[in-house]
């Protein structure tokens, strides 16, 4: 179970690196429809026999469509069968191309894209401009001169193109054309933009980090998109100062990702600012410490169901070629011992697979709420322990998921705590948020909030069928 992606990279035997793998994978996968008509009209699999479906379909994805060909000795006997019918796999490939009524290879390929999208084709690519190292000004007349500006969400995603719009709630946001890569480019190798989806970039924006809020902790830091926002609100609000004087403590408890963490602050130019705890959990840290004595702002995003995030439900689909049909009474048995054996196979159960990827099987409703209520109980325990710093006057809990169990009721239960009592912690109203998040229209789930209509106002949330162009997201604030 779990998804294409997350199988792969638990794969231990692996020969190749998981990266490769993956992406072999997935590129048949887009492909498979169009090399299934191009095999099946070759009658490759009936003029080589040794060739099996699947094997068939992975080399010639690679004779027609990867840039060094198929990667393999040129000796050897697989590469041998292919290659001797490449010319009329060349033709078949070409036809292919022609009934789909596009022009050049490349328009194939952008039509290819479209379809496999799946419900991310649905979706802009969310960018954050780095304020650390570039500004929005600078970005749009460098890496993005070349986009016309579009005047809304849906028009970046229907328009063929390469279309932007300016965010109006987040600043320094913006939406592209789906499906266009900017990982090659300079910007982003540097640091000056970084992928970011619109609801990720809630949490920060809504701390609204000051000079005068001291220090800051990001307890829940990987991969430090989070992270790094921080270090570039911080850094707007006082540009004239090279020299950090504020820290962000970012803890992360599982070393792999604290890796990934370190990476990415390092390129996002905000390690001077940014103290990382490897391996450290933010849970098991003293709160009175004097080393804490002075953070006066925490951002949680804990780990949870993951339910709001885009394409993960979503698995490629696999179109293999039909063997040679078999004949005789012996191939008609085999065939309807087969029927027999596929008829009888069970449902697959289905898999949750939370943000850090770990999978959960849910064989039931009963499943998910006993998942929910482990999930919420971790959640709440986190925002209990960030009401215990003592300089503390700000915080933000957020997650990616859709759950009220995870979101409205993690808040209400926090609230009647006897911490947040006793060290005066109240929510963040509406009125009193910065302006994008006062302006954002999807608020919290007032039945999840005991009727409190206040405390459901004061709840952002996003959804991610509903077309602003985000995944599924929770984000409140409180204040003292």
């Amino acid at each position: 179970g779990g998804s294409l992606k997350s199988r792969v990279f638990k794969k231990k035997n692996l020969k190749s690196s998981p990266n490769q793998v993956y992406a072999i994978i997935l590129e048949s996968c887009k492909w498979s429809p169009v090399l299934k008509e191009v095999i099946e009209k070759s009658e490759l699999l009936k003029l080589e026999r040794k060739l099996t479906p699947i094997l068939s379909l992975l080399l010639v994805h690679d004779l027609l469509l990867a840039k060094r060909g198929i990667a393999l000795p040129q000796s050897h006997g697989l590469r041998a069968s292919i290659e001797r019918h490449k010319a009329r796999l060349n033709s078949e490939f070409k036809l292919a191309r022609l009934r789909r009524k596009m022009p050049t290879l490349e328009a194939l390929k952008e039509q290819i894209e479209r379809q496999s999208a799946g419900e991310e084709a649905n979706y802009p690519r969310w960018v954050r401009v780095n304020a650390v190292k570039s500004t929005l000004e600078d970005q749009l007349e460098t890496t993005f001169s070349t986009y016309a500006r579009a005047s809304s969400i849906q028009e970046v995603v229907t328009k063929s193109g390469k279309f932007l719009y300016i965010d109006p709630h987040v600043p320094n946001l913006l939406a592209i054309t789906p499906g266009i890569d900017l990982t090659k480019t300079e910007a982003y190798a540097s640091g000056k933009i970084i992928l970011q989806d619109k609801a990720s970039c809630f949490p920060a924006y809504l701390l609204d980090p000051q000079s005068e809020d001291g220090d800051l902790i990001d307890a829940c830091s990987a991969p430090g998109n989070k992270t790094t926002h921080l270090a570039a609100i911080l850094k707007e609000h006082r540009p004239e100062f090279d020299a950090p004087e504020q820290t962000i403590y970012a803890f992360e408890k599982d070393p792999r990702r604290a890796q990934t963490l370190e990476k990415m602050v390092k390129t996002a130019g905000s390690r001077p600012m940014t103290q990382i705890g490897f391996g450290q959990d933010f849970l098991q840290v003293n709160p009175e410490s004097d080393k804490y004595k002075s953070v006066g702002a925490l951002l949680l995003d804990p780990s949870c169901s993951g339910s709001g995030i885009v394409g993960r439900d979503s698995m490629p689909e696999l179109h293999l070629p039909d063997s040679p049909a078999n004949t005789g009474k012996g191939a008609a048995a085999k065939s309807n011992n087969r029927k027999r054996k596929h008829d009888q196979v069970e449902q697959p159960e289905k898999v949750i697979i939370d943000d850090d990827g770990n999978e959960t099987v849910l064989a039931s409703e009963k499943d998910l709420e006993a998942r929910l209520d482990a999930l919420s109980g971790f959640q709440l325990t986190l925002l209990q322990h960030a009401f215990r710093f003592p300089s503390a006057r700000k915080i933000t809990y957020s997650t990616c998921s859709v759950h009220m169990q995870e979101n409205e009721r993690v808040v209400t239960r926090a609230l009647e705590s006897k911490i947040a009592k006793e060290r005066n912690w109240r929510i963040l109203r509406r009125t009193d948020q910065v302006s994008g998040m006062r302006e954002w229209p999807v608020r919290g789930l007032p039945s999840a909030c005991g009727d409190q209509t206040d405390v459901a106002e004061a709840c952002i949330r996003s959804y991610k069928d509903d077309g602003q162009g985000v995944m599924g997201f929770f984000v409140a604030a409180f204040v003292r």
